[in-house]
């Protein structure tokens, strides 16, 4: 009888056992919902570039965040250790994120937010303020660019979650307390993997050519006329830079040559008595390399064919004026050549240019203008660029500024036939003024659609050499383009300087939190677990009774009592 007593009791505290699992397992998932109940925004962003120079550390060196959200609402000076600087470029304060970047102060990360105008491929009408914009973003990517940055660096694009965020972290702070665990806020995840270096680099040239036609029983070799062009970028955000004036208006340039020349040279009767070599060169922000590389593995003989080399710079954003830029002092017979040529042609088209002479060191390895690396081996050449001066190591190739709406295609076809006009008139003997072989409206005329879709294209590809692979899609396509307008097509890949290291993880997803206090947390815990509990005992009292529910608490009597 004591027995099913025993057994009776037994069965129904199990029971009762078995009831309290689905109670703890609703406790569970009220308290993940606490947690997770605020999760809310994905955000991509795109990661400051990472690199070193003779083992020189540039760039941001971490790339995780796991910091609460920020603003520019503290005063210089304050403990951001735990936090990311939310900072728009609308508000941008040099001087303060100068102090951070210095390692003065301490910086959890930094958060960049820009204009939608600066989104690549944006082709939408330029704002009265963008001009503004784009000098202090110059500013802003000097200071990343050329600092060793101890704390995560991302850039990202204005939109409707980021403005909201960003006000109600700017209403926190205007309180003067920085949100914590305890107080609250934005909480701001990257999840990635820490960058490791990429392992061996490579450039890649694309060189193409449109063979000159020899006069009969004339065994010399023909002269050559070279038209380059460096088609890769650098800029602050690698996953950013697209380089659409800087140097995509340069290569679209020179397609757009290759083109008109491909349909004089395919009819024998107008086949000029000159080579012409068109060569997409890489390496362009570091020295040149690419170019440096392409000219010595030329044959010498063919090197030395070479009459002149026009290299294109930067040929999208101008109005009335292009400058020569040439290394040999003007009164050089060739320089006087090519100027007068570019002159005569400029004249009838309405515009005007200037020559620019910078004498190179040749012991500097610094390389400024592509055309130095053909003087370097004593061929003659100049750069056409609307730059007045040469831009600094690793600036100006492919900001984040410059993007498609900031590069007009009227400039790049107007320098399209200054080069073609001026390259024709000297290949044919044409030396009188008012010649215009590539007139509107015939034949020859520069195809508008054609430039435009280059450039639209090349505005929406980031090419920074490194984090292009021999069969970048990009690549392929180059070559194609000129396979369809030149003739002996050759890919050419090399290693990059080992003087430059750079790092991936270049582009991310930031997870945007809105976490309460965790004193709201503790006092919803606390409300829900009284509230459980009561129900729990409720639930037995009303299905076992008192008894029951005193007995789950009551202490079994020991061994020893049994016993007795």
């Amino acid at each position: 009888m004591a027995d099913d007593k025993k057994s009776k009791h037994s069965k129904h505290r199990s029971i009762v056992f078995e009831s309290i699992y689905p109670v703890v397992a609703l406790m569970l998932i009220l308290v993940a919902c606490v947690e997770l109940c605020d999760a809310a925004t994905v955000v991509d962003v795109y990661r400051l570039i990472q690199y070193d120079i003779s083992g020189v550390p540039f760039g941001s060196r971490f790339s995780s965040l796991n910091h609460h959200a920020a603003s520019l609402s503290f005063q210089r000076g304050a403990d951001l250790s735990r936090s990311v600087l939310i900072l728009p470029l609308r508000e941008l304060d040099i001087g303060f994120v100068q102090d951070y970047i210095s390692q003065k102060q301490s910086l959890g990360g930094l958060l960049i937010l820009l204009p939608q105008t600066f989104r690549p491929g944006n082709v939408g009408s330029v704002i009265s303020e963008t001009e503004g914009f784009r000098k202090l973003l110059a500013q802003l990517e000097k200071l990343l660019v050329h600092g060793n940055i101890p704390f995560p660096v991302y850039f990202a694009f204005e939109n409707e979650e980021t403005d909201a965020m960003l006000a109600d972290v700017k209403k926190n702070d205007a309180l003067g307390q920085q949100a914590t665990a305890t107080t609250g806020g934005y909480k701001l995840v990257i999840s990635v993997s820490e960058p490791r270096k990429i392992a061996s680099p490579t450039i890649t040239n694309i060189q193409g050519w449109l063979p000159g036609s020899r006069a009969d029983g004339d065994s010399n070799q023909l002269p050559t006329i070279a038209v380059v062009a460096s088609y890769d970028t650098f800029g602050a955000a690698p996953a950013l830079s697209v380089g659409s004036d800087s140097n995509g208006s340069g290569v679209v340039a020179l397609l757009e040559v290759a083109r008109l020349f491909s349909i004089l040279y395919s009819n024998p009767k107008t086949r000029g008595r000159y080579n012409l070599l068109f060569a997409l060169t890489s390496g362009g922000p570091y020295n040149y390399e690419g170019t440096q590389k392409w000219l010595k593995s030329l044959d010498q003989r063919m090197r030395e064919s070479i009459d002149y080399a026009i290299c294109l710079n930067s040929v999208g954003s101008w109005d009335n004026e292009l400058l020569v830029h040439v290394s040999k002092p003007p009164d050089n017979a060739y320089i006087k050549q090519i100027f007068e040529g570019f002159s005569n042609v400029a004249e009838d088209l309405g515009f005007q240019v200037a020559l620019k002479h910078k004498k190179i060191n040749i012991s500097n390895s610094r390389v400024t203008w592509e055309h130095e690396q053909f003087s370097r081996l004593r061929v003659t050449a100049a750069t056409l660029s609307e730059l007045s001066t040469p831009p600094e190591l690793l600036e100006n190739a492919g900001s984040l500024s410059d993007t498609r709406q900031l590069v007009n295609e009227n400039a790049i076809i107007k320098g399209v036939k200054l080069v073609a006009e001026s390259l024709a008139r000297h290949i044919y003997g044409h030396q009188g003024k008012d010649i215009k072989i590539f007139a509107d409206n015939s034949s020859l005329a520069v195809n508008p659609f054609y430039v435009r879709s280059w450039l639209d294209l090349l505005s929406q590809t980031p090419r920074v050499v490194p984090f292009l692979s021999k069969n970048e899609p990009l690549i392929m396509a180059l070559k194609k383009e000129l396979e369809d307008y030149t003739a002996e097509v050759s890919v050419q890949h090399e290693s990059l300087d080992g003087s430059f290291t750079f790092y991936d993880s270049t582009k991310a997803s930031l997870n945007i939190y809105q976490v309460a206090s965790v004193t709201f947390d503790l006092l919803l815990l606390l409300v829900l677990g009284s509230y459980l509990i009561v129900l729990f005992s409720f639930l037995v009292i009303t299905t076992r009774g008192l008894d029951d529910l005193i007995s789950l608490f009551r202490r079994p009597p020991s061994r020893k009592v049994k016993m007795a």
